[in-house]
C-alpha cells in the first residue's frame, strides 16, 4: 500500500533527521538542510491529518502531539490515531460483504411490521435504511442468562451437530472448559461433520498449540484472524474481531457477551461471579448470523463458502409470530460508527425508559447528548456498570461520564454480585439489543462486531426480568455522595478520561 509505505518513510525521515540535528556534528548550513528536511515531513504529515476531515478539536489535538512530542507523537498517531485506516486496510473485505448482503436482502421478502409499536417502528426505519441484513419476523431469540446456561446448551448442540459446526470467538481459552469443547469438536469432525474454528489472533495468543495441534490433525479447519506477521509494524494490530458465533446446521446460532473460558462460568477467584448474557437463535436470523461468520472466514482464508450453504435456511412459520429480530454486523467492514448509530437511534426512540447495562461506559459525544436529552424529558435512564472494572483506564473513565449524567436526572447504578460484563439495551420494555459490541469507543470504530436487536419479542420480557434481578445486587450512586468523592478520584477520573478515544 503506497500511502502505508510513505507513512513510514515519513517516520523514518523524522527520525534520522531529528538524530542527526541532536547528535550529528555538521556545520550550520547543512543542519538548517536537515532541519527543514525534518520540519517538511512534519508539515506533510499534519496536511494528510488535516484531509481526514475529522472534528477541530480531534484533529487540533492530534497536531499538537504531532509538533510537541517529536517521533514518539507521530509513532503513536501512527498506530493508535488513524481510525480511518481501515478504509484502505479492509477495503476489499467491506465491499465484499455489502455486496453479499445486496444479494440475501434481493432474496428476501418484505415482512409485515405492521404489529410493531410506535417505538419499534421509529427504530426500526432507521435500522433498514442503516444496515443491509434483513429483519426477520420468522426468527427466535431464547435468553441465556448466565455462563451454566451457555455453555451447557452450547455443548448440548455441538454433540446434536449433524452435518457442520462454525465458531468464531475474540478470547478462547485452552483452560477445562476449552477443552471440552474442543473434545467434542474433534469427536464430531472425526463423524465427518464438517468443523470451521477462528479465534482473533490477540485474544486468544495465548491458546494452547498443542489443541490446535489436535484439532487439525482430526479435519478441524482452523484460522487465526488477522495474525500478528508483522508485530508492532502491523497496522492491523488495533482492529480485531470480537465476535462470538457459533453457527450448528444452519438450525441454530449463538452469539452474545460470553468468550470461552472457566472465568465466565465464574470459576476464576480473581474475578468471582461472571454476570453476562448470550443468545440462542432459531429461524431465519441463524442464516444473516451464519453469513456473518462466512464472510469473515472468507476473508482469514480465501475460500467462497457462501453459496454452499443456501439449503440450510430455517424458517420459524409466521402463524407463531413473536416481534421481529434483526443481525447487525458492525466494525471495520462496514461504515464508521456504525453501533454507535444503532444505540443512538434506540436511545431516541424511547418514549418511557431506557436501560443499559455495559462493563465498558465510555459513550460518546452523541450517545451522552442523547441521555442527556431523555433523562431531562423525565424519560426513566438507568445504566448498570460493575462496581469493579477489570482495567484501571476504564474503570475511571466510565465515572468520568457519571456528573453530567446524573445532573440530568439519570440513575446509574454500580453491579456488586461480581463482574458485569452483558452488553444489554432496553427501550420501553419492548425494544433491545444483545451482543458482542460495548459502549466505547474500541467497539464502535475499531472491533469486528455482532449485536442481536430485538423487536417486540417475547424474550425481551426475560431480559427485562434479569435486569429486574441485577438491580437487586446493584447500589444506585448517589448524586450527592458522587460529588463531593474527594480530588484523587477526581483526579484518576480525569486523567483516565484523556485516553477515552482508545478505549
Amino acid at each position: 500500500m503506497r500511502k502505508r509505505r510513505l507513512e513510514f518513510l515519513i517516520a523514518f525521515v523524522l527520525i534520522l533527521s531529528l538524530y542527526m540535528i541532536l547528535f550529528g556534528h555538521y556545520g550550520l548550513e547543512v543542519k538548517a538542510a536537515i532541519s527543514l528536511l525534518y520540519f517538511s515531513a512534519l508539515a506533510i504529515s499534519v496536511f494528510s491529518l488535516m484531509l481526514e476531515n475529522r472534528s477541530p478539536q480531534h484533529t487540533l489535538l492530534w497536531v499538537y502531539v504531532l509538533v510537541f512530542f517529536p517521533v514518539f507523537g507521530y509513532l503513536f498517531y501512527l498506530f493508535s490515531g488513524q481510525l480511518y485506516l481501515k478504509g484502505y486496510l479492509f477495503k476489499s473485505k467491506r465491499k465484499r460483504d455489502r455486496d453479499e448482503w445486496k444479494k440475501l436482502l434481493q432474496q428476501e421478502s418484505s415482512p409485515d411490521f405492521s404489529f410493531l409499536q410506535d417505538t419499534q417502528h421509529s427504530f426500526l426505519k432507521y435500522a433498514s435504511n442503516a444496515s443491509p441484513t434483513p429483519i426477520s419476523t420468522a426468527s427466535r431469540a431464547i435468553i441465556l442468562k448466565d455462563g451454566e446456561e451457555t455453555f451447557s446448551e452450547i455443548k448440548k448442540r455441538l454433540s446434536e451437530a449433524e452435518v457442520f459446526i462454525h465458531m468464531e470467538y475474540y478470547i478462547y481459552r485452552s483452560d477445562r472448559l476449552g477443552k471440552e469443547i474442543i473434545q467434542i469438536l474433534i469427536e464430531k469432525a472425526r463423524n465427518n461433520v464438517e468443523v470451521l474454528f477462528m479465534v482473533d489472533a490477540v485474544g486468544s495468543r495465548k491458546m494452547d498449540a498443542g489443541d490446535l495441534q489436535a484439532m487439525q490433525k482430526a479435519g478441524i479447519k482452523v484460522k487465526s484472524f488477522s495474525p500478528l506477521k508483522y508485530g508492532f509494524f502491523n497496522q492491523k494490530i488495533n482492529f480485531r474481531n470480537h465476535r462470538k458465533i457459533i453457527v450448528i446446521d444452519g438450525k441454530v446460532g449463538f452469539v452474545g457477551g460470553l468468550n470461552v473460558g472457566v472465568e465466565y462460568l465464574g470459576e476464576d477467584r480473581s474475578i468471582g461471579f461472571w454476570r453476562d448474557t448470550h443468545m440462542l437463535l432459531k429461524g431465519e436470523a441463524v442464516y444473516s448470523l451464519h453469513t456473518v461468520f462466512l464472510l469473515d472466514w472468507e476473508y482469514v482464508s480465501r475460500e467462497k463458502l457462501l453459496g454452499k450453504y443456501t439449503s440450510f435456511q430455517s424458517k420459524i412459520e409466521e402463524d407463531v409470530l413473536d416481534g421481529a429480530v434483526q443481525i447487525v454486523a458492525s466494525g471495520p467492514d462496514t461504515q464508521q460508527g456504525l453501533m454507535s448509530d444503532f444505540y443512538f437511534s434506540m436511545i431516541s426512540s424511547a418514549t418511557k425508559s431506557i436501560w443499559i447495562a455495559s462493563p465498558y461506559f465510555v459513550p460518546d459525544e452523541a450517545i451522552r447528548t442523547a441521555l442527556r436529552v431523555a433523562a431531562g424529558k423525565g424519560i426513566e435512564v438507568r445504566i448498570m456498570v460493575p462496581e469493579i472494572n477489570d482495567g484501571f483506564l476504564t474503570q475511571y473513565a466510565s465515572r468520568s461520564y457519571f456528573p453530567e449524567l446524573l445532573r440530568y436526572g439519570a440513575e446509574i447504578y454500580s453491579y456488586r454480585k461480581g463482574f458485569l460484563h452483558q452488553k444489554i439495551i432496553i427501550i420501553d420494555g419492548n425494544l433491545a439489543s444483545l451482543g458482542t459490541a460495548n459502549m466505547d469507543m474500541r467497539s464502535f470504530h475499531l472491533n469486528f462486531e455482532v449485536n442481536v436487536f430485538l423487536y417486540g419479542t417475547s424474550s425481551i420480557r426475560d431480559l427485562v426480568a434479569h435486569y429486574e434481578e441485577d438491580m437487586e445486587y446493584s447500589e444506585k450512586i448517589s448524586p450527592v455522595q458522587y460529588f463531593k468523592r474527594g480530588f484523587v478520584e477526581r483526579s484518576k477520573e480525569s486523567f483516565a478520561r484523556l485516553f477515552s478515544g482508545v478505549l
